[in-house]
């Protein structure tokens, strides 16, 4: 049980990691980046990225899935074998990144991805397009930095709690 504990942690670990990253290039350099372009351009770029993401590609959902997964999983088993300090630090990484990611991006990123995938850039007219984006970039970005910075909250604590398991 402790050698799954390990891993699953390890792996919990990587993977909020990786998704801290993620949460974060979309705020720190992709999102202002196609935010200097205009409407049209922006909604087509947005679009192709996100088409990559929901085409399956298999590796994002290896990972974003594998995050929410292994987190809960580690939780129950930390939860069954760890005490005190450690045991209340996954419980609450567990949740943060319940509530700090995965709801925003079900709530707010999904549903506006999916509005904006809906767009034809090549048969909507120029105030379509701009409301489209206008009604997309500021709530999305919001959501984002949110889950940028429980990300990577999460991911300090489990850093942490793998230091502590070390020490």
């Amino acid at each position: 049980m402790h050698l799954l504990f390990n891993s699953l942690l390890i792996f919990a670990t990587l993977s909020t990691t990786m998704i801290a990253g993620l949460v974060f290039t979309f705020s720190a350099v992709i999102m202002p980046g196609i935010g200097t372009l205009d409407d049209r351009e922006f909604v087509r770029a947005f679009q192709a990225i996100d088409g990559i993401i929901q085409n399956g590609q298999p590796l994002f959902g290896l990972v974003w899935v594998g995050s929410i997964f292994s987190l809960f999983a580690v939780s129950i088993l930390g939860f069954l074998q760890l005490d005190g300090f450690p045991k209340w630090l996954l419980l609450a990484a567990n949740l943060l990144y319940i509530a700090g990611v995965q709801v925003p991006t079900f709530k707010v990123n999904l549903p506006h991805n999916d509005a904006l995938q809906a767009i034809s850039v090549a048969h909507s007219d120029e105030a379509t397009v701009a409301a489209a984006r206008n009604h997309f970039e500021m709530t999305w970005n919001r959501a984002n930095h949110l889950r940028t910075v429980v990300a990577t909250i999460v991911s300090l604590i489990l850093i942490l709690i793998v230091r502590l398991g070390a020490s």
